[in-house]
């Protein structure tokens, strides 16, 4: 059985009793707003999924972008110039975040910028009263996790975390349906990204700084490095200092599918992993082409798979998910989801999607802003679980395997060499905001 989200949603009440209430177009129409209902946003990071998040805001007619911010000069010019063509009104300009941040003038502050600088910046907003859309993964590290999630706390912010699939009626639709006991008893979620992006080719020499590029602005808190064009634009995602590879990218999205899927709010009882640059061992990454790790819990298991350089995977999909049940398999990704029986003990399900879903995680996320509703789409606690399991699923490969477990009262793992990842060494003059 073949079918869309409408009429999946018309043919069962059951299965849509969780999905997310719709947001008033009132509130958010696509017509002149009036003064007192406008809401000025500030871009963080703007080339690439930062301005990809800002889009999704000007789709409302009372957001206003009053300010963008990048240390590359080049790309900043470009989108300012691409904002007064669309929306005739050029936002100010900023190489440095915390001018952007001492405008008293904005309401929400986007961040788009490396992983690296996730914490810093968002700390540094909800001090400023800023409310905050940060990109996934909410940090890179455990503790700058930590350090967010008591910022906005302390400073009583609205905030959320870009993983827009838990807006996603598809994503909803699949929960609703995993809670309607349908599949029996699942005892493993398996959770894969497999991405010809994620191996780089070797780097080529270090070089100047391009023109224009705050190279050392770009750094911020990471370890001083010479520059090199194969670290920088998207690349970056694939170096320890700024990123994590596969499963901080597509494993936050993915892992929070299984996680809520399992009903999962705790970091698990231990992690086993293995890994390394196998598939690619001369490529330029240093994060891992290759790891499997497995989560484990009282009675059931979440497992986490990537092979970077490589773009085919378990049910002819590259990337995914599936649940598996006494009663059947369910299999899912941004497109569809389906079940599989297992023999006849259930019905064949399929539904697909019908958009996309970072226009929805906006929407939602404004209309809390305006309400000062702390449930955001996707909090920062749940940005923050996610995120440590992505971690500590990288940390249990880079110590060499073993059974790891973390202690999330003291902030430490049983293992000792696995503390050193636990926090980061912010460089000079930054630093790590307690």
């Amino acid at each position: 059985m073949s079918i869309n989200r409408r009429r999946f949603i018309k043919s069962s009440v059951a299965l849509t009793a969780g999905m997310a209430a719709p947001v008033s177009a009132a509130v958010f129409s696509a017509g002149r707003a009036a003064a007192s209902d406008v809401v000025n946003v500030g871009l963080i990071g703007c080339r690439n999924m930062g301005w990809g998040d800002l889009s999704g805001f000007l789709a409302h007619g009372e957001v206003r972008c009053r300010a963008l911010c990048d240390v590359d000069g080049e790309i900043l010019s470009a989108r300012a110039a691409e904002l007064e063509r669309r929306y005739g009104r050029r936002p100010d300009t900023y190489a440095d975040y915390r001018r952007l941040l001492d405008r008293k003038d904005l309401d929400i502050v986007i961040i788009g910028t490396p992983d690296h600088w996730h914490c810093l910046q968002f700390v540094d907003a909800c001090r400023a009263g800023k409310d905050v859309y940060v990109e996934k993964p909410l940090a890179n590290s455990i503790a700058e996790c930590d350090a967010m999630v008591a910022a906005v706390r302390r400073y009583n912010r609205i905030a959320v975390t870009g993983q827009q699939q838990r807006s996603g009626p598809l994503w909803h639709a699949m929960i609703d349906y995993l809670r309607s006991g349908r599949l029996g008893r699942i005892a493993r979620a398996h959770v894969w990204g497999n991405f010809a992006y994620a191996a780089m080719k070797p780097t080529g020499p270090d070089s100047a700084v391009p023109p224009g590029l705050d190279y050392d602005m770009w750094l911020g808190p990471a370890p001083a490095r010479s520059f090199n064009a194969g670290r920088l634009h998207g690349s970056w995602r694939m170096c320890w200092d700024y990123g994590g590879g596969l499963i901080t990218d597509w494993g936050v999205h993915l892992l929070d599918m299984a996680l809520w899927g399992m009903g999962v709010e705790t970091l698990p009882v231990e992690t086993l992993a293995c890994g390394g640059n196998l598939l690619f061992p001369d490529g330029g990454h240093e994060t891992f082409d290759t790891m499997s790790v497995i989560y484990r819990f009282g009675d059931f298991m979440i497992e986490w798979e990537n092979n970077a350089g490589v773009e085919t995977g378990p049910y002819g999909r590259n990337y995914g998910l599936y649940f598996r049940g006494t009663n059947g398999t369910l299999v899912a990704n941004r497109e569809s989801w389906e079940v599989y029986p297992e023999g006849d003990r259930t019905p064949e399900v399929r539904m697909t999607a019908d958009g996309e879903d970072h226009g929805a995680h906006a929407t939602r996320f404004l209309e809390c802003v305006k309400t000062r509703n702390p449930a955001t789409p996707c909090t920062i606690e749940n940005g923050s679980l996610c995120a440590k399991y992505a971690h500590i699923g990288n940390i249990a490969v880079r110590i060499g395997g073993g059974a790891l477990k973390y202690d999330a009262r003291t902030g430490r793992f049983n293992v000792d060499e696995a503390n050193r990842y636990v926090r980061p060494s912010y460089r000079d003059p930054w630093r790590f905001p307690e």
